[in-house]
């Protein structure tokens, strides 16, 4: 018997990986993801290696997966892909407290987010 499966949600010329829990707020992080959309994967990973911020690091490890999986997974040519979509969701929230003077406390948020990365083969330009 069994559940019937679903019908695959991203196109056949298409892959993903997700990275989640990554330790930075969802705002920082969708600035490094607008810096990779749209572009050829070798020119993001490009970016990403030479990038100055922290969490680049991690987001240049879920680009290489999703690579990976397109190329292993769906038989996609790795020299014709692009990052077709990064997007940026909100994750759990930690809440510390700091205390500071007369006996109050400052609240202190940790949050965390991840990174969907869709990778898509261009067609053949002729």
């Amino acid at each position: 018997m069994g559940k019937k499966s679903s019908p695959r949600r991203l196109a056949d010329n298409e892959a993903r990986a997700v990275v989640s829990s990554l330790r930075v707020s969802p705002q920082k992080l969708n600035l490094v993801a607008q810096s990779i959309r749209g572009k050829n994967v070798q020119t993001a990973l490009n970016d990403l290696e030479f990038s100055r911020r922290r969490i680049t690091k991690e987001v240049k490890v879920g680009l290489e997966s999703a690579i990976a999986n397109a190329e292993n997974n769906h038989q996609l040519d790795v020299d014709r892909l692009i990052v077709a979509e990064a997007t940026v969701g909100k994750g759990i929230v930690m809440k510390r407290w700091r205390p500071r003077a007369r006996g109050r406390m400052a609240r202190i948020l940790k949050p965390f987010s991840s990174i969907t990365l869709v990778v898509r083969e261009q067609e053949e330009a002729s």
